[in-house]
């Protein structure tokens, strides 16, 4: 894996050049970013992303990395937030060889690096996915058979940002497991979970074993709220609890 040094060097901003834009829902799209200078990440860590304006105005805001460190090209995953400033420019604005300022790879505490000693939960809420999805695209990257458990709460089906690539890897891959819960619409077949996630879906969910399994939680701030308070009241180490 790629070593793992916050130099300064390092955090300096890069430019970056967007070779492709993915529609992923009716409300997130995935940027594919080519770096030349960008020297590698784990799965977890984010990018600040700076845009300015021709006035002169500059804001940033921070995005997870959703490639993974095998990964020729950066991805990330932009869902659209209501009233924000950057996410609609990002979504609905830029285009296929445009570029954007890049900084990072930050982060050093939300890292997955793979671990054979236990199963690994994931629980991840809309775009939270992202960071999630670095890790998952890792474990196949590097052929690894550690059980993964993956808990997504999306508002509707049409909601679930790669939902192609999770179900194939859930199909696939006897090791991996998806659960899916929907907020607002619930598909025919009610094979999944209708309501937001709560301490009683977290039982039924997640992993109980002597091995100690490591949590990582990603989402909106309610979401990752209750899945720790849960996780904890069942039995999780504090500490193996990634948010």
């Amino acid at each position: 894996m790629t070593e793992m040094v916050a130099t300064q060097e390092r955090l300096g901003w890069s430019s970056g050049r967007i070779v492709d834009i993915i529609t992923e829902t009716p409300r997130a799209k995935r940027l594919v970013i080519d770096v030349p200078s960008w020297k590698g990440h784990c799965p977890g860590q984010h990018v600040d992303v700076r845009l300015s304006a021709e006035d002169g105005y500059q804001t940033q805001r921070s995005y997870s990395i959703a490639s993974a460190p095998e990964d020729k090209q950066l991805t990330l995953v932009v869902g659209r937030l209501d009233n924000g400033e950057v996410s609609p420019c990002l979504i609905d604005e830029l285009r296929v060889d445009d570029r954007l300022h890049l900084r990072g790879p930050i982060g050093s505490y939300f890292i997955w690096e793979v671990d054979p000693s236990g199963p690994l939960l994931l629980v991840a809420g809309g775009s939270g996915i992202a960071p999630l999805m670095a890790m998952i695209r890792h474990r196949a990257a590097v052929g690894s058979d550690v059980p993964i458990r993956l808990l997504y709460s999306s508002r509707s089906p049409e909601d679930i940002i790669y939902r192609e690539e999770l179900d194939h890897f859930a199909r696939t891959d006897k090791s991996f497991e998806v659960i899916y819960t929907f907020t607002r619409t619930q598909p025919p077949d009610r094979t999944s979970y209708g309501r937001r996630i709560d301490t009683k879906m977290l039982g039924e969910v997640a992993w109980y074993t002597d091995k100690k399994p490591l949590a990582f939680v990603c989402g909106p701030t309610p979401l990752v709220e209750t899945v720790v308070t849960g996780l904890i009241e069942l039995g999780y180490e504090r500490m193996r609890v990634k948010t």
